[in-house]
C-alpha cells in the first residue's frame, strides 16, 4: 500500500504546525465530497474508481483484445490529460526498449497531437508505410488544433493505405457523449465511440476510457488498476482521519511548505520508467493550481541521472525548493554486480550486490545531503511498479490536487489561462472570426 512519510520536512516545519490543521485538511475533503467548492460540476473523478462496472471493464478489455490481434502500432492521438495518463501508465509498465517487442498481438503504443512537428509527423508516417496500425482519437470537441491536425493527417494515410471501409474499423473515437465534430464525424464514419464524461476534466481523465483503452491494448491489466485507485479512493476519505489519509497528509504538507516561502515542488524518482508519470503529474497540479497569481511550481528530475545536472542548483541554489520522492520498494528484475580481478574501476566494494541496492544507498544519501542544504524532502512509497500501485498513485496525486487547491484558495478544476496562446495562433494564421485580432497582431509585430 502506498505510504508517506514527512519526517524528512519537520526538520524545516513542526510537526504540530501542520497536524494543527488537520480539520481544514477534511474539510476541503468535505468540500470535494458535497461539491460545494469551485468546479464542483467537475468532480466525476472523485467516485470513478468505485463506479467503473463489470460490463464497462469487459467491453474495453474485448476490444482491445481484438485491436491486439488486427494491428502492430497503435497511434493515441491527443493532447494534455487526452494522452500524458495514458503515456504515464503504459511507460511505467512497458519494457524499457519495447521497440525490440512490437508485434502483430503484442502491439506498440505511440502518440500523436501531442505537438505540431512536421519532423515528427513526417517520421510517423514513414514508421507506419509498412505496419498494420490502428488510431484512437481523443478529444472532447474534434476542434484543438493539434489533435485535430494529426487525425486529419493519419486519418488520410490509414484510408489511403487500406481503404476507407477497412480504416473505418480501426479508428475508436473517444469524446463528448453528444456533441462536437468528432462526435459528428464517428457518428457519419460509424466509427467505434467511448464517451469523456461531461463531469471530468482531461488531466483527471486517466481512469475513463481515455486512459483505460490504450492501457488495456497496450497489453496491461486495467482490472488491477482500478483496483489499486479503489484502494486509495477508500483511505482518502473526510472520514479517515490525517495521520492515516495520505493524500490530505501531502496536500496539507505541500501547503504548507508553499507558505513557508517554498515555491517550487521537484518531483523526483530513482526510476527510469517513472519520467512520463513525471510529466502527468506536471499537468495535474500546474493546470489546476497555476492561476490568480498563487500556485507551486511542478517540475520534475530523474535520479541519478539528474544529479549530474540538476543535483548541483538543488543542493546548494537558491532555497525555494522541496523535493518530493517517489520511491519504488522493489525492483520486478535482479542484476548482481560481479567481481573484477583487476578492479580498475575500484567497485569490488560493491560487487555481489543488486544494483537497486547501490540505487537505494543513492536515494538514501541525496535525501539527507538535500535536507542537509536545505530542501525539505515528502517522501511517496510503493512497494513495486505494478498496475495495482500506479493506480494508487493516480487516485493519491489526483485527490492530493484537489485538496490543495482548495486550501491554496482556488478553482482547480478550470483551466483559463490555456486559451491565451490559442487565440494568438489563431490570430497569426488568419483564422475566420479573428480578423480584428489578426489586424492588431500584425502591427504589433
Amino acid at each position: 500500500m502506498l505510504k508517506i512519510d514527512i519526517t524528512r520536512v519537520c526538520e524545516f516545519i513542526s510537526k504540530d504546525k501542520i497536524y494543527g490543521k488537520e480539520k481544514e485538511a477534511l474539510q476541503m475533503i468535505k468540500k470535494l465530497e458535497d461539491k460545494s467548492g469551485e468546479g464542483k460540476d467537475f468532480l466525476g473523478w472523485m467516485g470513478l474508481p468505485s463506479s467503473i462496472t463489470e460490463e464497462e471493464i469487459h467491453e474495453m478489455e474485448s476490444i482491445s483484445h481484438q485491436l491486439r490481434n488486427e494491428i502492430e502500432i497503435l497511434v493515441v492521438i491527443g493532447i494534455g490529460g487526452s494522452y500524458l495518463g495514458a503515456k504515464a501508465v503504459i511507460d511505467a509498465l512497458s519494457n524499457n526498449f519495447p521497440w525490440k517487442e512490437y508485434k502483430k498481438g503484442e502491439p506498440l503504443v505511440i502518440f500523436a497531437g501531442q505537438n505540431i512537428g512536421e519532423d515528427y509527423l513526417s517520421e510517423l508516417l514513414h514508421l507506419l508505410d509498412d505496419k498494420e496500425y490502428g488510431i484512437v482519437v481523443i478529444s472532447k470537441s474534434g476542434t484543438t488544433t493539434e489533435p485535430a491536425l494529426a487525425f486529419r493527417i493519419l486519418k488520410n494515410h490509414l484510408e489511403n493505405k487500406t481503404g476507407i471501409s477497412a480504416a473505418k474499423k480501426r479508428i475508436i473515437a473517444i469524446t463528448d457523449k453528444s456533441r462536437g465534430a468528432l462526435k459528428i464525424m464517428a457518428d457519419n464514419e460509424g466509427y467505434k465511440t467511448y464517451v469523456i464524461p461531461d463531469d471530468i476534466g482531461g488531466r483527471f481523465s486517466v481512469l475513463t476510457p481515455v486512459g483505460l483503452l490504450p492501457v488495456a491494448v497496450a497489453g496491461f491489466n486495467i482490472r488491477e488498476l482500478i483496483s489499486g485507485a479503489r484502494e486509495i479512493q477508500k483511505s482518502t476519505t473526510s472520514a479517515v482521519p490525517l495521520l492515516e489519509n495520505p493524500s490530505a497528509l501531502y496536500a496539507l504538507t505541500r501547503n504548507e511548505l508553499y507558505n513557508y516561502g517554498r515555491k517550487i515542488e521537484i518531483l523526483a524518482n530513482y526510476n527510469n520508467k517513472l519520467i512520463s508519470f513525471s510529466e502527468w503529474w506536471k499537468q495535474l497540479f500546474g493546470e489546476s493550481e497555476g492561476k490568480d497569481g498563487k500556485g507551486i511550481f511542478p517540475a520534475s528530475v530523474n535520479y541519478t541521472a539528474d544529479l549530474h545536472s540538476m543535483g548541483q542548483y538543488i543542493q546548494e541554489g537558491e532555497r525555494h525548493i522541496f523535493e518530493t520522492i517517489i520511491s519504488v520498494e522493489k525492483t520486478n528484475h535482479n542484476v548482481v554486480i560481479p567481481f573484477d580481478q583487476d578492479n580498475l574501476d575500484q567497485l569490488n566494494y560493491i560487487g555481489g550486490k543488486n544494483v537497486d541496492e547501490v540505487n537505494k544507498m543513492a536515494e538514501l544519501g541525496t535525501m539527507l545531503a538535500h535536507v542537509d542544504g536545505g530542501v525539505p524532502n515528502i517522501r511517496i512509497s510503493i512497494e513495486k511498479i505494478s498496475e495495482n500501485s500506479i493506480g494508487q498513485l493516480i487516485y493519491f496525486f489526483e485527490k492530493a490536487c484537489g485538496i490543495s487547491g482548495y486550501l491554496l484558495g482556488v478553482n482547480p478544476f478550470n483551466q483559463p489561462g490555456v486559451e491565451a496562446y490559442k487565440n494568438n495562433m489563431f490570430a497569426l494564421l488568419a483564422k475566420p472570426g479573428y480578423e480584428e485580432a489578426t489586424k492588431k497582431m500584425r502591427e504589433r509585430l
